[in-house]
């Protein structure tokens, strides 16, 4: 006995002598760390229950991206497999309804575009369905098991490839040369709703001078609800309407008539009724939360089915199997959550409460759960299931207990302060790995994309970065953010730099005074609408030691046409640049390139060359003029990039020039570049600077 305490005791000493030491093991992470997190995503239940079909995206050095694959796991978190292993990756797992298949989308040799594939459920070699002439997407299985639907742009003919090959291809800009009778190409290819069997034999089910944006097929695989637009190009959402008909493509019925962007079309087990959102009012004026409305399916009124007064914005949303209720995430802010919502009352119920965010959420209710992701401060994306009433959460997949034990992480917390209008303004603040009570660190203030959008809980791997290096990192919900209610987001309607800046601003002041963040130390950053804010506030205040711009807007004027959309953007200033009598003082008095001249921050601007929603025009405006009037600055432009960049060189290009950026103005000293994985013996990518113009 008294040998077995010794021994125990020993093992207590032993056991206590090794965890300082793994804990001293764990490392900061770096950029190329950052790249390499691996990313969950679209998990999908299986009929019974009982497993999850679910993609792992894991850098890719050799082909510059990621690629993802399927993966497999039982739904108690046990037995994780992966399923497939093709050189250029495959996405969208869908189970067939008898569960022994698992159906893909991926593009392998020899085929020129993604194709579908189907793969036993217990692995093994996949067999291509499909030798569809373009690329297919959106794949759902008819409940019968015996045909797939998908969705792919019209083929080209054969005198286009002729045109093509010999060179004579003059397009017609945002038109459809054949159906308009005029000579010449199109930028552009309808896309429609196609059927598979599993022998490969397709059938085009819809037709016609417009384009299916996205389907759903009803529960009893009778009908289809679909949303369809003038064309697929992005700027022509707002002219999307809400059709229902026969799963054949017979007897369509247009159910809604508006001028605003729909979606989440999908008709109720009964057949009575659908459900959609937009980002509207009840009376389709454009530009609130987005909302989640009715309309019978026999066609009617729509309505909005929350209460008016409701803050959060409703994104994805399911019937329950009897149609009295519906399941829907909303954007509360800072998190969101999954929520319950009768049919007929409107009474809504919350089913989750966390700081947390909730993504690729799906509801099976034969098998009584919810299946999502799950992303918080602690712990990157991981799968969780809940039972459909609500309950406790449960983790089911693992993935990152690897990355905890390897890295250290920074701490999150939601901050609330007044702006200078009195209102409560909300964000996240990121405090430096090894963060110490009364230490003020360098600041980094980053603002979000949308701007109708908002920053939540999350593992933000890039931010983990800054922390590592000793930087606090400030992420606003200012003023034109989603989750705060019409009045916070219509903030910014006819004029968009009221509020939202001075929120920003206001939001640093509470940082410092919570004696975080160190005055004469402050960066502004910003990609999308947050580039739009950079720009402005460069031009507003000269606290800021450095900034980096990422795919800003600096005049308004230009921007409304250059644009790919432009339908939000009217509502900022309340008309078009080019109507009668148009507001063009309301759009120059609210363009950053108004004010350029007041810049004396150094500041930095990144774009993607083939960008069409801020193009790089945008950019050029504002390194050209900080250029001329003497202020530090440089314009990095990223070949074959659109608004997002996805090269993984690309990206490490840009974490690592805002940082060399950040640090030379900051604290005077150099950064040091980190390597691509396998190019170690080479010298890292150095930053060329833009060519004088």
């Amino acid at each position: 006995m008294a040998l077995r305490i010794r021994l125990a005791i020993s093992a207590v000493v032993v056991v206590g002598l090794i965890a300082p030491a793994i804990a001293q093991e764990k490392r900061l992470r770096t950029f190329v760390d950052a790249l390499e997190q691996p990313v969950l995503g679209d998990p999908q239940l299986s009929p019974d229950g009982k497993r999850i079909a679910f993609l792992i995206n894991r850098a890719d050095w050799k082909a510059n991206r990621q690629i993802g694959h399927i993966f497999r796991i039982n739904s108690d978190g046990t037995g994780q497999v992966q399923l497939t292993f093709g050189e250029r990756g495959e996405s969208s797992p869908r189970w067939s309804p008898d569960g022994k298949s698992i159906a893909f989308t991926a593009r392998r040799d020899p085929d020129s575009v993604n194709q579908i594939y189907v793969l036993h459920a217990d692995g093994g070699e996949a067999r291509r369905i499909t030798n569809h002439p373009a690329a297919t997407g959106s794949i759902t299985w008819a409940p019968d098991g015996k045909t797939i639907y998908f969705t792919a742009t019209d083929a080209k003919s054969a005198e286009e490839r002729e045109r093509d090959r010999v060179q004579d291809d003059v397009f017609a800009f945002e038109e459809n040369p054949p159906s308009l009778g005029l000579r010449g190409a199109s930028n552009f290819k309808q896309r429609h709703l196609w059927t598979t069997d599993l022998e490969g034999r397709t059938k085009q089910i819809t037709s016609g001078d417009w384009s299916v944006n996205n389907y759903d097929l009803s529960d009893d695989g009778k009908r289809l609800t679909l949303h369809r637009m003038p064309n697929p190009l992005f700027g022509f959402n707002d002219r999307s309407e809400v059709w229902l008909m026969n799963a054949d493509g017979s007897n369509a019925k247009q159910l809604t008539t508006n001028t605003v962007p729909e979606s989440n079309a999908s008709l109720s087990p009964d057949g009575s009724t659908v459900l959609f959102t937009s980002s509207s009012n009840a009376q389709f004026e454009s530009y609130y939360n987005d909302k989640l409305f009715l309309v019978p399916a026999a066609g009617g009124a729509s309505r909005v089915l929350l209460p008016a007064d409701t803050a959060y914005g409703v994104e994805n949303a399911v019937w329950t199997n009897d149609s009295k209720a519906i399941y829907f995430t909303a954007n509360m802010g800072v998190h969101n959550e999954i929520m319950r919502v009768d049919a007929a009352t409107g009474r809504v119920t919350q089913l989750t409460k966390g700081e947390h965010s909730i993504g690729s959420w799906s509801h099976a209710e034969g098998q009584g759960l919810h299946v999502f992701l799950r992303n918080t401060g602690a712990r990157a994306s991981e799968i969780y299931t809940l039972p459909s009433a609500g309950g406790e959460l449960r983790q089911v997949s693992a993935v990152f207990d690897e990355d905890l034990a390897k890295f250290r992480s920074m701490r999150v917390e939601a901050i609330r302060w007044k702006g200078q209008d009195g209102a409560t303004v909300e964000g996240l603040l990121y405090y430096p790995v090894d963060y110490e009570a009364g230490t003020k660190y360098p600041l980094i203030v980053a603002t979000h994309g949308g701007p109708a959008s908002s920053d939540r809980f999350g593992f933000a791997t890039e931010y983990q970065v800054y922390a590592a290096k000793g930087y606090a990192v400030l992420r606003p919900n200012y003023r034109g953010s989603t989750g705060y209610g019409d009045a916070f987001l219509r903030d910014m309607v006819k004029g968009y730099f009221k509020q939202s800046h001075l929120d920003v601003l206001t939001g640093v002041d509470h940082v410092i005074a919570l004696g975080v963040a160190d005055p004469a130390k402050l960066i502004k950053m910003g990609w999308s609408a947050g580039g739009h804010m950079t720009n402005k506030i460069i031009t507003f205040t000269d606290r800021f030691k450095a900034a980096s711009s990422g795919a800003g807007a600096a005049n308004w004027i230009s921007m409304y046409a250059q644009s790919d959309v432009r339908d939000y953007r009217t509502p900022w200033f309340g008309g078009t640049p080019w109507q009668a009598n148009a507001p063009i003082d309301l759009y120059w008095n609210h363009s950053p390139l108004k004010d350029v001249a007041k810049v004396k921050t150094p500041t930095i601007f990144l774009v993607g060359d083939q960008d069409p929603r801020v193009p790089l025009p945008q950019s050029v405006e504002m390194y050209r003029a900080l250029k001329s009037n003497g202020v530090p600055t440089h314009l990095y432009v990223a070949p074959r990039e659109g608004h997002v960049w996805a090269e993984l060189r690309h990206r490490l290009f840009k974490l690592q020039i805002e940082m060399e950026w950040f640090e030379k103005h900051v604290h005077n000293r150099a950064y040091v570049w980190e390597r691509v994985p396998g190019d170690e013996k080479k010298d890292p990518a150095k930053p060329t600077t833009a060519p004088a113009q």
